[in-house]
C-alpha cells in the first residue's frame, strides 16, 4: 500500500519518542511505502485534491527523504495519515476542507471533518460527566469566581496550546493570578479554559491511546518536581498503567462519538479519575507504551490502517503521478 503522512519537517522527529515515526517505521517494515508532504502541499490541482510528496525512509539516526518531489493525485492512495502538530491554525483549516473531498475516495486518519471541529480543549466538553468543573471565558471576573467556588485553585490554558505550552496554575491567594488571567484572556478579549485544580497531578497524568474507540493501553506521565505539566514533552517521566474499571467505562461511553466524528487515533488525557483532554491532532506516547506491553503497538495501527483502506477501496487503481 501508499501512506502519505501530512505532517511538520522531519527535523522536528524524534525516533525515539515521536508517535509519527512509529507508524512510519512499521509501515515501511510491513512492506508499504511511506509519503511525506507538509500542511501547505496539499492542494487542489486538476479537478482532484493532491500533494506534492517525497518519500520518506526509516535510517539508523531517523527519518530521511528520498528522490524527487512529485505531485500525486491523493485519490490513488490507500491511506492519508493527517499528523501536523499544533496548533491548528489558518493553514491547517483549509488543508482539512481540501482533504474532506477525499472522503469516501481515500481513507484518512483522522477525519479532517473531525478535527477542525474537535478543538482538543473544546471537544473535551462533549464528554463533560467524565470532567472536572470547567470554564471556558474571557470574563476576568468570572474567572475569579470560578476560581473562588472550585476551593481557590484551578489551572488556566489557552484553547490552542499543545505540550504544556501556557498550562498555568492559578490561586486566589496568589497576586499573579490578576496578571496570569489578564496574559490568558488578553485582558479580556479571548476564550481560556479553566478546571477546578486535581490534587492528583501529583501522582501523574494517564494518556489513554485508543484505536477506533478501543484502547491500546495506557501511560502515567508523571511531572518534574516542581511542575503542573505532565506533558513527554515537558519532561515528564514515563511509567506503565494498567487501566481501571472506571478508565474502561469511560472509553465505553466515548466511543460512540469518537467513531462516528472519524476520530480513529486518539490520546485521553486523565487526571485521578477525571478527564482533562481528548488529543486528536497528533496524539502521542504510542513508543512509550511499546516499550511498557513489549508489542509493537504502532503494528496493530497499521493493521487496522490496511484492513479499513481495502474496505473504503477493495479495487484501488493504478497509482499515477500528477506532473508538477
Amino acid at each position: 500500500m501508499r501512506f502519505v503522512f501530512v505532517m511538520d519537517s522531519l527535523d522536528r522527529i524524534s525516533p525515539d519518542k515521536d508517535t509519527s515515526f512509529g507508524f512510519i517505521e512499521a509501515a515501511s517494515r510491513l512492506g508499504h511505502q511511506c509519503l511525506h508532504c507538509l500542511i501547505h502541499q496539499v492542494e487542489y490541482v486538476a479537478g482532484t485534491v493532491t500533494a506534492v510528496v517525497r518519500q520518506v525512509e526509516v535510517t539508523t539516526s531517523g527519518l530521511q527523504l528520498e528522490g524527487a518531489a512529485e505531485r500525486l493525485d491523493l485519490t490513488e492512495v490507500d491511506a492519508v495519515f493527517i499528523r501536523k502538530d499544533p496548533p491548528f491554525d489558518q493553514p491547517y483549516a483549509h488543508a482539512t476542507l481540501l482533504l474532506e473531498l477525499l472522503r469516501g475516495k481515500t481513507l484518512m486518519v483522522n477525519d479532517p471533518r473531525g478535527l477542525r471541529d474537535a478543538n482538543e480543549k473544546l471537544y473535551t466538553l462533549s464528554f463533560a460527566r467524565w470532567m472536572p468543573p470547567t470554564l471556558v471565558s474571557s470574563d476576568r471576573q468570572a474567572i475569579h469566581d470560578f476560581v473562588e467556588e472550585v476551593g481557590g485553585r484551578a489551572v488556566i490554558k489557552p484553547l490552542d496550546g499543545a505540550g504544556g505550552f501556557g498550562v498555568l496554575g492559578v490561586r486566589t491567594s496568589d497576586s499573579n493570578m490578576p496578571s496570569i488571567v489578564d496574559l490568558l484572556t488578553r485582558e479580556g478579549a479571548r476564550l481560556a479554559v479553566v478546571q477546578k485544580f486535581i490534587p492528583a497531578i501529583s501522582e501523574g497524568d494517564k494518556r489513554v491511546l485508543l484505536l477506533d474507540g478501543e484502547p491500546l493501553g495506557a501511560i502515567l506521565r508523571r511531572p518534574k518536581r516542581g511542575d503542573l505539566r505532565a506533558n513527554i514533552h515537558a519532561g515528564a517521566e514515563v511509567t506503565p498503567h494498567e487501566l481501571n474499571d472506571h478508565e474502561r467505562a469511560m472509553i465505553a461511553d466515548m466511543a460512540p462519538q469518537l467513531r462516528a466524528d472519524g476520530l480513529v487515533f486518539v490520546g485521553l488525557d486523565v487526571i485521578g479519575d477525571q478527564l482533562t483532554e481528548v488529543n486528536v491532532t497528533s496524539p502521542t506516547g504510542i513508543q512509550e507504551l511499546s516499550r511498557f506491553t513489549g508489542a509493537r503497538e504502532s503494528d496493530r495501527v497499521i493493521a487496522w490502517v490496511e484492513q479499513a483502506a481495502r474496505k473504503s477501496c477493495p479495487n484501488p487503481p493504478r497509482s499515477v503521478s500528477i506532473e508538477s
